[in-house]
Order: structure tokens, then C-alpha cells, then sequence
């Protein structure tokens, strides 16, 4: 993990109680248990097998410059996680990302995802990417109209890409283009 991400958190005064900050590595297993909910909904994410604190610290040390996760936290407590990953390793889609955000299912609806997905798009923005996707299963309509809301836009729906709990699930891509970022970013 860089000295820059290190550094990075972020205190929002609109709920003074939430913290957005950096992963630790002591947040693998609060990670790790917010996305098995997730999984167990059924809503959020194609896996279909658990994740330990562990799977979760592997797939975080596997992290370049530009990837991380951030959680957010009330009370000591995570009870969130955002990550930026890149969209990928071909050389040419360098400018391009994927987010995700997954809250404990008690935590959702209070307002805490505006709060983890502006804390993203900021963190996007230092890393310097010009295109934001993220992929959403199309059933899950809150997190869609979510995303518009940051300005995210439809761009397909992958019909029938995942079958898990006996049926067929389509992934609606939606993405948000940075304009503003390719100039100030020389080393792309």
C-alpha cells in the first residue's frame, strides 16, 4: 500500500458519525462478512462461495498503485467497503476503472452509500481515471438508480451472462466518464 492511500481519509460532515478511511489490515474479516451477505442476498454480486478474512487479504495484496479499498466506519465498527479496481491489465484500458460498494444489510438506506461512493469517485479522480464502470445485476434496481445519481448511464445489459439460485441473471453496464481528468494526468 502507497504512503498516498495511507494517508487518505475522509470525515463527512452531513453524518458526522461515519468515517471513510483506508482499509487495514485488521478490516479483512468486517470485509469479508459484509460481502457474504451480500452473497447470501443474492442481489449484489455473481460469487456464489463465501469469503474469508483471508481470500479477502489475498485479493487486496494483488492490488496495484491504483486500486485500494476504503470502508466506511461508525463507531469503531465497519459496517462498509468501496473498492476501485482496474477495469483491466491490457495496456490501453490504463484509464479505465470498476467500482463497487457493498454495506451491511442493516446500513443500507441511511444515506452512508452517498457518502462511500462520493469518497470513491474522489479517490478515482487521484488516481487519475477517465472512465468509471460498474456492472450491476439488473434486478437490483436501488443500487442502479443509485449510480445515476452520481451520473452513471446505462450502456448495456448483458442478457443471461450468470446463473446461480436456479435461474438466470442479466448485468446491467453503466459507466461515468471524467472528462475533465485525461489532461491533468501526464503520466497516462
Amino acid at each position: 500500500m502507497s504512503t498516498k492511500q495511507e494517508n487518505f481519509c475522509a470525515d463527512l460532515s452531513e453524518h458526522p458519525n461515519i468515517l471513510i478511511r483506508q482499509y487495514k489490515d485488521t478490516d479483512f474479516q468486517a470485509i469479508a462478512s459484509i460481502y457474504n451477505e451480500s452473497i447470501a442476498a443474492g442481489n449484489s454480486t455473481m460469487d456464489c462461495q463465501f469469503y474469508t478474512a483471508e481470500d479477502m487479504e489475498g485479493l487486496a495484496n494483488k492490488f496495484g498503485d491504483r486500486e485500494t479499498i476504503l470502508v466506511a466506519e461508525r463507531e469503531s465498527c465497519v459496517i462498509g467497503w468501496g473498492v476501485i479496481k482496474r477495469y483491466s491489465p491490457r495496456l490501453g484500458y490504463r484509464v479505465c476503472c470498476e467500482i463497487s460498494i457493498y454495506f451491511s444489510l442493516g446500513e443500507t438506506g441511511k444515506g452512508y452509500g452517498s457518502i462511500l461512493q462520493t469518497a470513491l469517485l474522489k479517490k478515482v479522480e487521484e488516481f487519475c481515471y477517465h472512465h468509471v464502470v460498474a456492472k450491476i445485476l439488473a434486478c437490483n434496481q436501488g443500487s442502479i438508480e443509485f449510480h445515476k445519481r452520481f451520473g452513471f448511464e446505462v450502456v448495456g445489459v448483458q442478457k443471461e451472462i450468470g446463473f446461480f439460485k436456479g435461474r438466470w441473471h442479466d448485468i446491467v453496464i453503466m459507466q461515468l466518464v471524467l472528462s475533465h481528468i485525461l489532461p491533468y494526468c501526464p503520466e497516462l
